[in-house]
């Protein structure tokens, strides 16, 4: 159901993040271990910097998908209203 107000109201694929993240974690913390055992520590750096980041982004996804349905909101929740605008 379009109303036109899309970007007001659009809604994050968790689950989808959820697994991109996972999968951003692995690569990661392989590239951090790989890098670090071959003697390359400016890579290794670079990859701990990566997996700090998709860290922080797997606990927000996380915290998202907690708090209930409107973060997850199921195919039964129609789209939010986007907000009234009142002119001074």
């Amino acid at each position: 159901m379009r109303t036109g107000s899309e970007p007001t109201t659009a809604r994050s694929a968790l689950r989808l993040r959820l697994v991109l993240a996972l999968w951003g974690l692995a690569w990661a913390l392989f590239g951090t271990t790989a890098f670090a055992l071959v003697g390359r520590p400016g890579w290794a750096a670079a990859c701990g910097a990566l997996w700090v980041v998709t860290t922080v982004d797997l606990a927000m996804v996380i915290r998202h998908i907690r708090q209930g349905p409107h973060y997850q909101p199921g195919r039964d929740i129609p789209p939010y209203l986007p907000p009234e605008r009142r002119w001074p």
